[in-house]
């Protein structure tokens, strides 16, 4: 979890990744607050972006530099997430875990028309355009920030 000095520009560093179902996953403060959060609607009404089955996460406001979250990934699948005070300054990352499927896998309007979802927040814009793609993190494993994405 990353900021310039001025805090003008935050992300997540790698900003998409791919892990073996089991795995946990930490991240860690570096500068400035944020939080790591999945989407889900049990997060502020978010649309759902991660599998099914899994469990959402929310690690509340990391404050201090070294300050971590870390969550276990047993589910198959794509995991999106955000950081609350930045999601709409585009901190947002991706995690693959095993097999590419799931609702995280599919275009950010998905859920649109489907009965139970008329509450869902979309993912905004800006966050939609600084996602890596699947494809990117099943061939890399690891994708970090292009500098100046933000």
């Amino acid at each position: 979890m990353k900021s310039d000095p001025a805090g003008a520009e935050v992300w997540f560093d790698p900003i998409g990744v791919y892990v073996r179902p089991g795995r946990t996953v930490r991240w860690i403060v570096e500068a400035n607050v944020h939080t790591t959060t999945a989407y889900h609607p049990k997060n502020d009404g978010h649309s759902l972006r991660i599998p099914e089955a899994a469990i959402p996460w929310d690690s509340g406001f990391l404050v201090n530099r070294g300050d971590h979250f870390e969550v276990r990934l047993t589910v198959h699948g794509v995991y999106d997430y955000y950081c609350q005070p930045h999601e709409a300054a585009g901190m947002v990352g991706r995690i693959v875990v095993g097999r590419p499927v799931g609702p995280g896998a599919m275009p950010f309007d998905y859920f649109q028309r489907r009965s139970g979802t008329e509450t869902w927040k979309p993912v905004p814009e800006a966050a939609q355009k600084t996602f890596p793609s699947v494809e990117s993190i099943m061939r890399e494993r690891i994708v970090q920030r292009k500098r100046g994405a933000l």
